[in-house]
């Protein structure tokens, strides 16, 4: 019954085409997370946004543009903005950060993680919309302060507060 199970799940994901896309994580309580991992990965895509924005007005500014590249980097630029919302949301906002009541602080603490996570979200979006550099720090400002506060009062192996 098994062997007959998995081989309809094979024939169903080989008709779809295979997986086309995969998440940044998963959501269930697996309680396998690298949260350090992700802030890394965060500024990871910051740095390609901004490449992408370097070489997208380099390139549509040259005499004879090569639009082809030109689109591509539109493209990354694009992706890895939305990898990093994806992070921000999928990972830190639905599975990491847990509302609390009742206690100041904690809301406090709270409130400031969200507020930055949503931020986080605008810039990238913004980010997608222009080629505004400005975006770029912000986002890498943004994911330091979310870094502090959310590592505060946390032993992280090899990190340092």
């Amino acid at each position: 019954m098994k062997k007959s199970v998995m081989m309809i799940v094979l024939c169903v994901l080989l008709a779809m085409g295979g997986v086309s896309h995969l998440d940044a994580h998963c959501q269930i309580p697996c309680g396998i997370y690298d949260d350090m991992l992700r802030v890394n990965l965060m500024l990871e895509h910051v740095a390609t946004i901004e490449k992408s924005m370097t070489m997208i007005t380099k390139l549509s500014t040259a005499k004879t543009p090569d639009w082809n590249q030109l689109v591509r980097w539109v493209s990354n630029k694009d992706h890895h903005a939305d990898e990093l919302s994806d992070i921000v949301t999928y990972y830190f906002m639905a599975q990491r950060i847990k509302p609390v009541h009742g206690e100041a602080a904690a809301e406090k603490k709270y409130l400031n993680q969200l507020t930055l996570l949503h931020a986080m979200m605008i810039h990238a979006m913004q980010a997608k919309q222009t080629v505004d550099p400005a975006h770029c720090q912000a986002l890498r400002e943004l994911i330091g302060k979310f870094k502090t506060c959310y590592f505060a009062g946390k032993d992280i192996p090899g990190h340092t507060h």
